[in-house]
């Protein structure tokens, strides 16, 4: 077993919830502060912030404090040991099939 597997149970467990999975989302987009954060949901404050901890403990999301303001950002490459972890279990025949649709792309002559 790949020494990463550790990293993408992390993962999988960080994005298991809908809620977290909706912060990653929004964090794909650009920084937020927390309060920007929890507009959209319906928890009190401290509830949004357990599941930026969980975020944050899995590697998914970083957060730096300025004053009283926390600014929580979307780890660059965080989501990169799920897409090499989801190439790994491809099956041959779907590697195969790639395989012959760049051979057809590159091979096929272009229509005008």
């Amino acid at each position: 077993m790949p020494k990463y597997h550790d990293d993408v149970d992390a993962v999988l467990r960080a994005l298991a919830d809908p809620t977290r999975r909706a912060v990653v989302e929004r964090l794909a987009k650009s920084p937020a502060v927390v309060s920007e954060l929890a507009e959209p949901f319906a928890m009190a404050l401290p509830s949004l912030m357990q599941h930026l901890r969980i975020l944050e403990d899995a590697g998914v999301v970083d957060s730096e404090k300025h004053g009283r303001i926390r600014t929580v950002t979307l780890r660059p490459g965080a989501l990169d040991v799920l897409h090499l972890w989801l190439g790994e279990q491809r099956t041959p025949a779907e590697n195969q099939a790639d395989r012959l649709g760049i051979h057809l792309a590159l091979t096929t002559p272009k229509e005008n």
